[in-house]
């Protein structure tokens, strides 16, 4: 992998700021100084913030800059369960709101799963999570039209460009467009989403083996007070997360209409191994390719084998495996099936809405993605072993 070149003004912030712990009782304060709501009543998420804390302290390395996004992120996190917790008490029909079949993608990072949660977005019957809402999902004091709500993510996407330009070209997190879930996955202290940005062992282990039925059940809590905001038949979400906890998302949302993609495991994994790489150079001057690559080739190779497991064991009427290939070489007959599966109509302007998504959309947008499995020290065989059962069971060609 290329040396990062990291901006003037993150190597100036690096050279002058002072680095410090992250303290748990100065963050809750903030986050209650900023929304101006005194307490937090609902306490639940304290445990995994605990150990989040404690793990980036002891061992995520990050430099100055990354220790101080990282706290802002956290404050902003915070903030957003504050602002949940007030809305809820003063408006508590709101969990009567019902969110019914929705739509969720899942599969391995880099399936395709992004191009196609943005073509079921174009549907005018549904409603995705735009990034704008993800990062802040309940209305903010005074904020007519959402305006400080967009502004806010367009700083963000600005700041991300800044910070790593080459990210775009990997993974685009665009202001206005669908984002997955997963960001409010996040609001939990209950996800994947903080190992895939820093190096995390205590914490990443004790997020797998926690129950995740309460974090999707606040996930569906925050679904529903978007869905108060702008009402529309159907979600549809987006997270490779899911494979992991087939069983608890299930559960909360038992109407749900899974969509499974998969492709050759030889590209998708060194691909998203990039990908980690990028991320997590953002925070830390100390990233190792082979040690993050090996992290995410088990816990990759566990949530497969655990979605696989709940597939055979359960009804799987209720989910539709599709093949990146197909998507790639007849789009429309594969929309159709897709369209069919989930009770959606494909009629024309559903088509038109598509092939307008899919130019807007076009590879490569932001550049070329360039990335070798032999940037991080592993074999063709060290995936295949992982990968043999999830590769013979959906016929996977190799690319």
């Amino acid at each position: 992998m290329q040396a990062t070149n990291r901006p003037f003004l993150i190597k100036a912030f690096n050279l002058f700021k002072i680095p410090s712990s992250l303290n748990r009782d100065d963050l809750l304060n903030v986050a209650k100084k900023k929304t101006s709501i005194t307490d937090f009543d609902n306490k639940e998420f304290i445990e995994g913030f605990e150990i989040l804390l404690d793990s980036i302290n002891k061992e995520a390395q990050l430099h100055p800059f990354g220790k101080f996004i990282t706290k802002q992120r956290l404050i902003n996190v915070l903030a957003n369960r504050l602002r949940v917790e007030e809305l809820l008490k003063k408006h508590p029909e709101i969990l009567e709101i019902e969110i019914k079949e929705p739509i969720i993608i899942t599969g391995l990072q880099r399936t395709g799963t992004t191009r196609l949660h943005r073509l079921l977005s174009s549907h005018p019957s549904i409603r995705s999570l735009k990034s704008w809402e993800a990062l802040n999902p309940v209305p903010l004091k005074n904020d007519q039209f959402n305006k400080q709500r967009i502004s806010f993510a367009k700083t963000a996407e600005k700041a991300l460009k800044y910070m790593s330009p080459e990210f775009f070209s990997i993974h685009p997190v665009e202001h206005e467009a669908p984002e997955e879930d997963i960001l409010i996955n996040d609001m939990t202290f209950v996800s994947t989403v903080p190992e895939a940005t820093m190096h995390l062992p205590t914490y990443a282990y004790w997020v797998q083996n926690q129950s995740h039925l309460e974090a999707y059940r606040y996930v569906k809590k925050i679904l529903q007070i978007l869905t108060c905001q702008n009402p529309n038949t159907r979600w549809v979400l987006k997270t490779p997360q899911y494979l992991e906890f087939l069983e608890e998302a299930n559960m909360v949302f038992p109407d749900a209409k899974f969509i499974h993609t998969y492709r050759d495991p030889l590209k998708v994994l060194p691909s998203f191994f990039s990908m980690v790489y990028h991320s997590r150079k953002i925070f830390s001057n100390h990233v190792s390719t082979t040690q993050s690559a090996r992290h995410w080739l088990t816990k990759n190779s566990y949530m497969m084998k655990k979605a696989m497991h709940y597939w055979s064991t359960n009804s799987s009427t209720n989910t539709i495996h599709v093949s990146y290939y197909d998507m790639l070489s007849n789009p429309i007959e594969e929309m159709k099936k897709i369209y069919s599966f989930v009770g959606l109509d494909f009629d024309a302007t559903a088509q038109k809405n598509l092939q307008d998504v899919d130019q807007e959309n076009k590879q490569n947008k932001y550049g070329v993605h360039k990335y070798a499995l032999s940037d991080f020290n592993l074999t063709k065989e060290d995936i295949e072993k992982e990968f043999e059962l999830y590769r013979t069971t959906f016929k996977i060609p190799y690319e």
